[in-house]
C-alpha cells in the first residue's frame, strides 16, 4: 500500500514496469521520463534526430499515407522494429488516440492499454453526449439547441430564440475543424457539406474567453489541475478559424472566482464521468462570457490532451508530481491512498503560481512544399526579432527566462509541409496572448522567427495530388 504522494512518487522513481507512450511525437508527455523510470516514447516523427535516449523511432519508415493519429499508432504497433523493442517484457501502453484496432494490436504485443476503452472514449467524445452529461452534473453549456438541419431555414428554425449569429458543432472533431460560425446564408453554404446529415449542437455566439483544465479520475475521487487560457483561431498559427493553437498559464488567466468555479465544475464533471466507468485523464474547455460573466462548459476531451504538456510543468506538478502519474497508478497493479480534498486544495493554491505558454505552429499557406530546411529541436533565443539556436535539449523543463524558448520539431528536411500540417511546438516562460485576446508582440516575434527557419521547394501539380494527409500530431 502506497500512502500519499511522497510514496507514490518514490514508487515511480524505482518503477520496473515498462511504460510506452505511443504517438506521432513525444509532445504530450515530454519530460515524464524525468519522473518515471522505464518510461519510453515510441514515435513516428524523429523530433530529436536520434539523440533522446528514451525516444524510439523505427529506422525503416517508407512513405505511408495516414488519415489520423490512430492510423499512425496502429502502424507503429505493427512495425517489426517496434515489436522487437517491446519484446516479451509486457508493460503499459499510453496513447492520445486509439481505436479498437489499436487495442487489438497492443494486446497482441503483450501490452496493457492504460486507458478507458476506445468505445467508451468515443461515446464520451461526442459534443452532444458531453452537453447532456454536463447538464446532469450541474455544469452548464452556452445556451444551445440540438437537432438536425438540411437548409439554412431549418437551422434558423432549430436555433429559435438563439437568433441568427450562431456557432454550430457536429458531434466529433478536433482543433476547431468541425466548429462553424454562421451569421448568414453565405456562411451556411460554405459549411453545409460538413453539417447536413449530422446531429448538431447549435449555440448562441457569445463574446468569450476560452480556458482549459485537466483532471484525473482516481478510485478516490477527481483531482483537478491548473486552469489555463486557450489560444484559438489565430491565422498566424492555424488555418482553422476555431482551431486550438496554444495555451497560457499565468496568475490572471481567469478571475479568482472563475478559476475556482472551473475547478469545482471539473470535479463535478469528473465524478459524473466516473459513474460511466471512466478512469484517468480528461480535459475540459470552458468559455467565459465577457458580457454576462457566466462560465460555460465548452467541450470535453476524454484523454490526454494538448495541454497535458503544460499541466506537467506547472508549479503544482513540482510541489507534488505530474497528474499523469495518478493516471498511471490507476492502471498498475498497486494499492494506494491519497487525500483528494487535500490535493485539490493544494493544486488550487499553486495553480496560478507559475507562468508558461505553448504555441502550436501549423502550416497556414495553401502551397505544398518539400522541406529543405527546418528549425531543430532544442533551446532557441530571441534577440531583435531573430531566433538563434542555443543548444539541443530533451524537453522544456529547464528554460528559465522569457528570452528563450524550447522548440519541438515535427516536420524536418525531406518531409512535406501542406495546409494544416503541424510544423512544430514552441514552449516559453512568457505570455503569448493579451487580456484582449490578441497575440503579444513577443508571440508574433517568435512565430515570425521560427517560420523564417523553414525553406522548401514547391511541388508540381501531379506531386501535390499525391501529397500526404494531415497526421494531426498535435491534436488537442
Amino acid at each position: 500500500m502506497l500512502r500519499g504522494m511522497s510514496e507514490i512518487r518514490g514508487y515511480f522513481r524505482t518503477n520496473r514496469t515498462p511504460i510506452y507512450f505511443i504517438s506521432p511525437t513525444s509532445f504530450n508527455l515530454l519530460g515524464i521520463d524525468r519522473w518515471v523510470r522505464n518510461f519510453q516514447y515510441v514515435n513516428y516523427f524523429d523530433s530529436f534526430n536520434g539523440t533522446h535516449p528514451q525516444v524510439f523511432v523505427p529506422n525503416e519508415r517508407p512513405y505511408h499515407e495516414f488519415e489520423s493519429i490512430e492510423d499512425i499508432n496502429n502502424y507503429l504497433l505493427s512495425h517489426k522494429e517496434v515489436l522487437d523493442r517491446i519484446g516479451d517484457k509486457g508493460g503499459l501502453a499510453l496513447f492520445v488516440f486509439l481505436d479498437e484496432e489499436t487495442e487489438r494490436l497492443a494486446a497482441d504485443a503483450g501490452l496493457k492499454v492504460a486507458l478507458p476503452s476506445a468505445a467508451l472514449r468515443h461515446r464520451l467524445d461526442s459534443k452532444i453526449v458531453t452537453t447532456k452529461l454536463g447538464n446532469e452534473a450541474g455544469v452548464p453549456s452556452v445556451p444551445n439547441r440540438m437537432g438536425r438541419a438540411s437548409t439554412y431555414e431549418e437551422l434558423l428554425a432549430l436555433a429559435g430564440e438563439l437568433g441568427n449569429d450562431l456557432v454550430v458543432q457536429t458531434p466529433y472533431g478536433d482543433s476547431g475543424k468541425t466548429t462553424f460560425f454562421i451569421r448568414g446564408e453565405g456562411d451556411w453554404n460554405d459549411a453545409a457539406d460538413d453539417i447536413v446529415g449530422e446531429e448538431l449542437k447549435v449555440m448562441k455566439r457569445i463574446n468569450c474567453r476560452a480556458a482549459a483544465v485537466e483532471g484525473v479520475i482516481t478510485r478516490h475521487g477527481t483531482v483537478v489541475g491548473p486552469v489555463m487560457r486557450d489560444l484559438t483561431g489565430y491565422p498566424e498559427l492555424t488555418p482553422y478559424k476555431g482551431g486550438w493553437c496554444g495555451n497560457d498559464i499565468f496568475a490572471e488567466a481567469l478571475s479568482p472566482e472563475h478559476r475556482e468555479r472551473a475547478r469545482v465544475l471539473t470535479q463535478q464533471l469528473g465524478d459524473r464521468l466516473a459513474t460511466e466507468g471512466y478512469r484517468g485523464f480528461f480535459e475540459v474547455d470552458y468559455l467565459v462570457d465577457v458580457d454576462t460573466g457566466e462560465l460555460y462548459l465548452g467541450e470535453l476531451n476524454p484523454r490526454l490532451s494538448g495541454i497535458t504538456s503544460m499541466t506537467s510543468v506547472s508549479a503544482g506538478a513540482y510541489s507534488d508530481m505530474p497528474l499523469v502519474l495518478l493516471h498511471l497508478i490507476e492502471y498498475l497493479d498497486v494499492d494506494y491512498e491519497i487525500d483528494v480534498a487535500e490535493l485539490n486544495d493544494r493544486w488550487g493554491r499553486t495553480a496560478a503560481a507559475d507562468e508558461w505558454s505553448q504555441l502550436v505552429i501549423k502550416e497556414t499557406h495553401d502551397e505544398v512544399e518539400l522541406l529543405t530546411a527546418a528549425p531543430a529541436t532544442g533551446v532557441w533565443r530571441l534577440d531583435g526579432g531573430r531566433a538563434t539556436f542555443a543548444g539541443s535539449g530533451n524537453d522544456w523543463h529547464s528554460i528559465c527566462d522569457e528570452g528563450e524558448a524550447f522548440y519541438l520539431q515535427v516536420l524536418g528536411a525531406g518531409e512535406y509541409r501542406y495546409p494544416g500540417a503541424d510544423l512544430g511546438l514552441l514552449v516559453a516562460r512568457s505570455r503569448m496572448q493579451t487580456d484582449g485576446n490578441e497575440l503579444t508582440p513577443r508571440a508574433r516575434e517568435w512565430i515570425d522567427a521560427i517560420r523564417s527557419q523553414f525553406h522548401g521547394v514547391p511541388l508540381e501539380p501531379a506531386e501535390v495530388a499525391a501529397r500526404p494527409h494531415d497526421a494531426l500530431a498535435f491534436k488537442a
